[in-house]
């Protein structure tokens, strides 16, 4: 059975290309096991976060609807998380890092609706429920730190990615899915763990993604607050692992201040972090997200801009100073003195002003690529854009004039002006010729032949970012993951299990109390030796109803639980403190 999503006005705004990328809860496929998992994470998360967590966590825990008890519903999330100006959707694992950072300019919270496995209950390198509902979402209802991650996610979804960024996602997207998977070998996880070290190591230069991802991951994923010397606790990834978390607050894990510097620091998701970085407060880190985006392309543009664009083999968008943008795969671009004088795609290319595309100008119009000169013309101060109507028929830029234009590079444009287009500004941003001919030096760059050619104005490229300027421009609606997280079919053993947390959790939620607690333990005994899970439900229920002997049998179950399985001791321990402390914890 597939849950509905409670209607929530941010979710109707999502353009359609993202969301593809959504999917059903399925909230009726979780288990007991589920159920139980994600209990003893938050009672114990709660209960140790309170100490060293930033204080949004806990008040953020009740705004979003957050339960300690259950798996959060979508349903129930969306209708909470809308009063705060969000919403959240379900997702198939990790998605393409734009995508990811664009749900987040969209105030739409993304999370994986799988939940780890048992066996790996203190960490998965996998996105999963945990991770994203116990992790992200009570920290967004902090508004300092809500605006903070959309703005990163209206910065982060322009950088522009390199083709090899792609495929270190879709190595680690690979790896996460079978490290979470059960029953996957050692030597597939050590091969697979393989490859992204040796993509990790093989990047070259970083791109703006790549650089970006690091301040997210230092931030959003892993941050402290406060001070060096005593900081707490917001980054999701320390808030949903049970391990890292008491981990981080020791002196085993080096501290540092919070800076620009974290854009070049490194991570690597499959361990443990050697270091964090502090920041005094959550302002900070739009100070410095600030800092990061003044060197990105979408600001600086230029020829760096271009090659940036070249080198990522994907769709982007170019802005000239009169504002028309161009968007396209971009292949190539002739230079002169660090200069770009001509830009050139090749395939469906569009051109847009102020995010929305040109009447007669999508990639019907320019299928085959768009090539157009850039800087002022020779011999001529004032540029084209800034010409007045009786500057432009001085210089025969006029229609049904033939002329040549030269440009400063190099560039000549030779042919009949057909018409022109104006920003709203008044200032020309496309001239459109017949019979033209486009060269530079001996090359041809354009030939009558080949059409009408429409040249785009601009003294200089302002801006250059990843995607297209108007998404109803292209056909975005094409992502499909190369691998989906596995479901493995359950054994009737497995599901005999399943059958006896469900006999517990509905005791305990007062849907059946006519089940035999001393049963359910033997039955464990005889058919389920190393679970110890429920065994710590059963002894919270016990442990209420002040069940001396039934206690004492499920602590001598779990003494030869630990001895069998020594690197359980904690997590049982643990989870006896919590009971036998009787801390309160609610939401």
């Amino acid at each position: 059975m597939h849950t509905a999503i409670e209607p929530n006005p941010i979710l109707n705004r999502l353009p359609k290309h993202l969301k593809q990328f959504i999917k059903p809860q399925n909230y009726n496929e979780y288990s007991a096991i589920d159920q139980a998992v994600w209990r003893y994470v938050m009672r114990k998360n709660v209960n140790f976060l309170s100490t060293v967590a930033h204080k949004s966590y806990l008040d953020g825990l009740k705004q979003t609807g957050i339960s300690i008890d259950s798996i959060p519903n979508m349903y129930g999330m969306n209708r909470i998380l809308k009063n705060i100006g969000w919403a959240a959707v379900a997702v198939d694992g990790f998605i393409p890092p734009n995508a990811f950072m664009e749900f987040q300019a969209y105030n739409v919270l993304v999370i994986a609706s799988d939940i780890r496995q048992l066996e790996h209950i203190e960490y998965t390198p996998a996105p999963d429920i945990i991770h994203e509902g116990a992790g992200h979402a009570p920290i967004i209802a902090n508004p300092e730190y809500a605006e903070y991650l959309r703005r990163f996610g209206e910065i982060g979804c322009k950088a522009i990615s390199s083709a090899k960024d792609y495929e270190l996602y879709e190595a680690v997207r690979h790896l996460s899915i079978i490290k979470e998977a059960p029953n996957t070998s050692n030597d597939a996880i050590t091969k697979a763990e393989k490859k992204v070290e040796y993509l990790q190591e093989n990047m070259g230069e970083p791109s703006e993604m790549a650089l970006i991802r690091n301040l997210h991951w230092w931030t959003v994923e892993y941050g402290l607050i406060g001070t060096v010397e005593n900081p707490k606790i917001y980054g999701a990834g320390l808030l949903s692992s049970i391990g890292e978390s008491a981990w981080c607050m020791t002196d085993a894990v080096k501290k540092l201040p919070y800076n620009i510097e974290a854009t070049f620091k490194d991570f690597d998701i499959t361990k443990p972090q050697p270091q964090l970085f502090v920041t005094p407060n959550f302002a900070h880190l739009s100070l410095i997200l600030e800092e990061f985006a003044n060197t990105m392309a979408v600001r600086t543009g230029g020829l760096i801009g271009v090659e940036k664009l070249i080198n990522s083999n994907a769709l982007g968008t170019i802005e000239l100073s009169t504002g028309i943008q161009i968007s396209g795969v971009f292949t190539n671009v002739i230079s002169l003195k660090n200069n770009p004088i001509y830009v050139q795609t090749t395939g469906n290319t569009a051109l847009a002003y102020r995010e929305k595309e040109l009447v007669g100008h999508g990639i019907k119009t320019h299928p085959k690529g768009f090539g157009f000169p850039v800087g002022k013309l020779k011999g001529i101060n004032i540029a084209i854009e800034d010409m007045s109507p009786r500057d432009l028929a001085a210089y025969n830029i006029f229609e049904e004039k033939v002329t040549t234009l030269e440009f400063e590079g190099g560039v000549k444009v030779s042919g009949e002006i057909i018409t022109g287009k104006r920003n709203l500004q008044g200032k020309i941003i496309l001239i459109s010729f017949k019979n033209c001919t486009v060269t530079h030096n001996d090359t041809v760059l354009f030939k009558p032949e080949w059409g009408h050619y429409d040249m785009a104005v601009g003294k200089d490229i302002v801006s250059a970012f990843s995607g297209p300027a108007d998404l109803n421009s292209f056909d975005l609606i094409t992502h499909v993951p190369s691998e989906k997280t596995i479901q493995i079919k359950k054994t009737e053993k497995q599901l005999k299990l399943e059958a006896l947390y469900q006999q517990v959790r509905d005791y305990r939620l007062g849907k059946n109390k006519t089940i035999s607690r001393t049963k359910v333990l033997e039955e464990i005994i005889e058919n389920f030796p190393t679970d110890w899970l429920l065994a710590i439900e059963l002894y919270e229920l016990a442990h209420a109803d002040n069940e001396r002997v039934l206690c004492n049998n499920i602590l001598n179950y779990l003494e030869t639980v630990k001895q069998q399985k020594p690197n359980l001791g904690n997590l049982i321990d643990d989870g006896l403190s919590i009971i036998t402390n009787n801390k309160s914890i609610t939401t």
